[in-house]
């Protein structure tokens, strides 16, 4: 028997290639590699292609609206009744496509163990940088999100603040095994916590388990936790609202590019051996999948860099409509954002406008690209296109899709259908 989600999401996928119509003007394409792994772990997605064939958008029109109907499969867990046993404490660290991942892995060990949650502190990449929790994301809706979930305080009581706590190395993404085997046992000795989320080997596949409130807790905290506080979403709306009003001279819709020149040197996008990883993409690059799957020069682009550099120009004379953060946030807002060398700030704003653009390319592998596809996934915004060589002649967009949503193999499926 046909499954009737099936067919409506094939409708779906379908609208979503329609709306990516205006942008695109050639149509047939080419082979594409299986692309890399990057140092986090998380995977890179391509679908294979078969060469030179050739389709027309004869009769396309374009929809105003493309997103996947899309709810969660989880409800809210209920409330517990046990009394906090002790408490669980951590750092927010890495940078903000880690933290959903760091949070929904607390939340899910402060609940199992009947713990309270001690709000945590914010560590930046420079050593001995720190900021409260309230200073990036909004506590109010954070608690009112975990309510009857777990219990969460602002600060760990001043009789515990003398005691040492029992830390303890988690890997992402953690499963009732690890807590029973290791947690459980550290926590029945030391009722006091400190985690440490570790991102060594990372897989966003889905892994759905027996304990049904665990994955609803998981779901929940990934993907209802953290949101930018006032002032922070407020300048991503500014800036997104910006870029979608450029777009209405053009062809109105923003392609919003995470590219990092400034990783392609560094560990991310090298091998050991001192070659590119594959799934890295300079500006040349980028622009020459854009140009080869179709996209019109009228299209509006938004770059995750921050200052325009000369190695961006070329990407500026095929493409006039592109920007950086420099070209469109509020001038009163720079000195905050872009002169402060808090790279944090920047890329929670990156994240926000990646995860709202109507398409999102990847050029760079990692956790972002992961938590982006999650957050459009839960959006219902699948319009992710992964880059890849194309050789010869021009290719169509719809068959560098990531496999993220082709293949539904990154977890947010398992927490929406």
């Amino acid at each position: 028997m046909v499954d009737p989600r099936q067919v409506l999401a094939g409708f779906l996928t379908l609208s979503m290639f329609v709306m990516l119509g205006n942008m695109i003007k050639h149509d047939h394409f080419t082979s594409v590699s299986e692309l890399a792994v990057e140092a986090t772990g998380v995977e890179l997605n391509a679908m294979k292609i078969v060469d030179n064939t050739e389709i027309t958008k004869a009769g396309l029109e374009l929809q105003t609206e493309a997103t996947e109907e899309i709810k969660p499969c989880w409800t809210k867990p209920s409330p517990k009744d046990d009394q906090s046993n002790g408490f669980v404490t951590l750092s927010l660290t890495i940078g903000p496509e880690y933290h959903a991942s760091q949070i929904a892995d607390a939340v899910v060990i402060a609940r199992y163990l009947g713990a309270t949650l001690v709000l945590p502190e914010i560590r930046g990449n420079e050593l001995g940088k720190s900021r409260k929790f309230q200073d990036m994301y909004d506590v109010e809706k954070f608690k009112m999100n975990l309510d009857g979930v777990v219990k969460v305080v602002d600060k760990l009581p001043a009789e515990w603040t003398t005691k040492k706590p029992a830390v303890i190395r988690v890997p992402n993404r953690v499963t009732e095994d690890f807590i029973l085997d290791t947690i459980q046992p550290a926590f029945q000795k030391n009722s006091y916590l400190r985690l440490a989320i570790i991102f060594s080997s990372v897989s966003l596949k889905p892994k759905g388990t027996n304990n049904k409130d665990l994955d609803s807790t998981a779901c929940h905290a990934m993907f209802t936790g953290l949101k930018l506080n006032a002032e922070y979403s407020e300048v991503a709306e500014q800036m997104l609202g910006r870029l979608k009003e450029l777009s209405k001279k053009s062809d109105g819709r923003v392609l919003a590019v995470d590219m990092r020149t400034d990783l392609l040197e560094k560990k991310t996008c090298k091998t050991s051996a001192g070659a590119r990883r594959k799934g890295c993409y300079n500006p040349q690059e980028v622009l020459n999948f854009l140009k080869k799957v179709g996209f019109s020069a009228n299209t509006t682009i938004y770059l995750t860099e921050t200052w325009w550099h000369k190695g961006l120009n070329n990407l500026k004379r095929a493409f006039p409509h592109t920007y950086t953060k420099d070209d469109i946030m509020p001038a009163e807002k720079k000195g905050e954002f872009l002169n402060s060398g808090d790279s944090d700030l920047a890329r929670a704003l990156d994240l926000e406008i990646c995860s709202q653009s109507d398409v999102f390319v990847p050029a760079i592998p990692g956790m972002f690209y992961g938590n982006v596809a999650g957050k459009r996934i839960a959006s219902g915004l699948t319009q992710i296109l992964v880059p890849a060589p194309v050789v010869g002649g021009s290719a169509q967009a719809s068959d560098f899709v990531s496999t993220y949503i082709t293949k539904k193999s990154h977890f947010a499926y398992s927490c929406y259908c």
